[in-house]
C-alpha cells in the first residue's frame, strides 16, 4: 500500500499558492492535541509530565475545527496525550475530514483495535502507531508488558479493515540497529503504508535525559538504520532522510509545524513551549525566530526533529530543481 496520490497534489497546490503570494512563513502541518492525558508514561516522553496540571481538559469538536481552520495547513496530525481517550475523537476526525484535510491520528495502539468501529476507512485518514522496537525493547520503553503485542494486533486488524496505517519510531541513545531493522521488516511484511523515523528530543520534563542522542551520534545511528539496501519504505521524505544521515543541512523551520493544545498554540514550536498563545500570528513574528534554532538557543543544539526540519527540506526543494526531483521521485512508492 502506498500513500494517496491526492495527498501530494493537495500539498503541492497549497505550497504553490503560498509561494505565488510570496508568503514568508506558513504551516505545512497542524499538530492538534485535543487532550494531554495518556494511558502510558513512556521514558522518552515529556508531554504527560509537562501538562500534568491540565490532563482533565478536553478541546471540543468546535475548538479543534477552529484551530485547524485558523492554521489552514493541508495536513493535520492529531496527537496528545493519547487521542483515542477523547470521547469525541471520532467526531473530531469526521469534522476535519469533511473540511477537506488529510489527517494522521497518532496513537500508541493500546485502544485502537477496540475503537476501529468508530472510524470509516478513508484516504484522508491514516493511523500512525508508535513503536520503538520489537517486543522486548518497546515494552521496556513503555514500561508495560504487552504493549507491543497489543499494538501489532491493532495494526493487523486496521489493515484488514482497509484503513491506512503507518508507524512512527523514535530512536534513542543505545539504539539496537538490528532490533530496529527487525521491527521494520515485520511491519513491512504486514503491509503498513510507510515507516516514520525521528531522533528523540530531550524534553526538559522527560525523566531519563541519558536516553537522548547527541547530533553527531544521531547521524551515525541513522546512517545504519536508513540503509537503502534494506528496501524499507520510509514515510519521511527522502531529503529529510538525507538530513538525518548528515548528507544535507537545513536551518530550523519549526514554524512549518504549528501545535495547538488545551492551553492554546505552543510557542515557539512542537518541542519547546516557553509560553502558549491564543494568537497564531505570534508564531510568525520575525523577531521570534531570531531567538530559536541551533546556534541561537542551547535547547535546540541537538534537535533534528521532523517537526522542525522536514518542513525545511520541503521548502528548500522548491528552490533547487535537483532536490525537487528527488523529493518527487521519492514520494511515489518503493523505498523513500
Amino acid at each position: 500500500m502506498s500513500r494517496p496520490a491526492g495527498l501530494d497534489l493537495h500539498v503541492g497546490r497549497y505550497l504553490f499558492a503560498n509561494k505565488m503570494r510570496r508568503v514568508k512563513r506558513f504551516p505545512l502541518v497542524t499538530m492538534l492535541e485535543p487532550l494531554e492525558l495518556c494511558n502510558l508514561a513512556c521514558a522518552g516522553c515529556g508531554r504527560v509530565r509537562e501538562y500534568h496540571d491540565v490532563t482533565d481538559r478536553r478541546l471540543s469538536v468546535e475548538e479543534c475545527l477552529d484551530a485547524v481552520r485558523s492554521a489552514a495547513a493541508p495536513i493535520v496530525s492529531i496527537s496528545g496525550g493519547e487521542p483515542l481517550l477523547h470521547p469525541q475523537i471520532d467526531e473530531i476526525v469526521r469534522s476535519i475530514r469533511d473540511d477537506g484535510r488529510y489527517m494522521y491520528l497518532c496513537t500508541n495502539g493500546l485502544l485502537l483495535e477496540e475503537n476501529l468501529d468508530r472510524f470509516e476507512p478513508s484516504r484522508r485518514l491514516c493511523f500512525v502507531v508508535h513503536l520503538d522496537g520489537t517486543r522486548e525493547v518497546h515494552d521496556a520503553v513503555t514500561d508495560r508488558a504487552g504493549t507491543y503485542d497489543t499494538a501489532i494486533s491493532a495494526i493487523r486488524e486496521a489493515l484488514r479493515r482497509g484503513h491506512r496505517v503507518c508507524t512512527n519510531s523514535t530512536l534513542f541513545h543505545g539504539t539496537d540497529v538490528a532490533d530496529v531493522h527487525g521491527l521494520f521488516r515485520e511491519l513491512t511484511d504486514m503491509g503498513v503504508e510507510g515507516l516514520m523515523v525521528s531522533p528523540g528530543y530531550a524534553y526538559e520534563d522527560a525523566p531519563d535525559q541519558e536516553l537522548f542522542l547527541q547530533r553527531q551520534e544521531s547521524i551515525e545511528v541513522f546512517r545504519h538504520v536508513l540503509d537503502p539496501s534494506r528496501g524499507f519504505a520510509f514515510y519521511n521524505n527522502p531529503l529529510y532522510l538525507d538530513f538525518l544521515r548528515g548528507e544535507r543541512q537545513y536551518d530550523c523551520a519549526a514554524w512549518t509545524t504549528v501545535t495547538y493544545t488545551v492551553l492554546g498554540w505552543r510557542l515557539p514550536c512542537y518541542v519547546i513551549a516557553d509560553r502558549h498563545t491564543d494568537e497564531l500570528a505570534d508564531l510568525y513574528a520575525d523577531d521570534l525566530w531570531e531567538s530559536y534554532g541551533p546556534g541561537r538557543d542551547k535547547r535546540c543544539v541537538n534537535c533534528m526533529m521532523h517537526s522542525s526540519f522536514e518542513g525545511a527540506s520541503v521548502l528548500d526543494a522548491f528552490r533547487h530543481p535537483s532536490a525537487l526531483f528527488r523529493l518527487m521521485l521519492g514520494s511515489r512508492g518503493g523505498p523513500r
